[in-house]
């Protein structure tokens, strides 16, 4: 059973750092994409930032500058560094992975962690 588990949420002021991680448990054969996403108040969901199996990024242009994400692929695992943050980064921020399981290896399927407040204040 693949899961997405995450750490790294809480509370800092403004112009702080969090670190958020996401780690991928289960029987995997192999992780391609992964991304962070996030859920503020009264809005639909977005996507933050994402990295391809290779370390290709791609990030939303109101964190660019501000948030790094990055992978260790050895340990299941993808971060996402938010460095100058600010009020309107406050949000549920959520974990996704696509990934192919050892019982399908060729077939990727998409995954959701649970989700974690960030909450930034001023």
């Amino acid at each position: 059973q693949v899961q997405l588990v995450e750490s790294g949420g809480g509370l800092v002021q403004a112009g702080g750092s969090l670190r958020r991680s996401c780690v991928a448990s289960g029987s995997i054969f192999g992780i391609n994409t992964m991304g962070w996403y996030r859920e503020a108040p009264g809005k639909q969901r977005e996507l933050v930032a994402t990295i391809t199996s290779g370390g290709r990024t791609n990030y939303v242009n109101s964190v660019k500058g501000r948030f790094t994400i990055s992978r260790d692929n050895a340990k299941n695992t993808v971060y996402l560094q938010m460095n100058s943050l600010k009020p309107e980064d406050t949000a549920v921020y959520y974990c996704n992975a696509d990934i192919t399981s050892v019982a399908k290896p060729l077939v990727s399927y998409n995954y959701w962690g649970p989700g974690t407040q960030v909450t930034v204040s001023s």
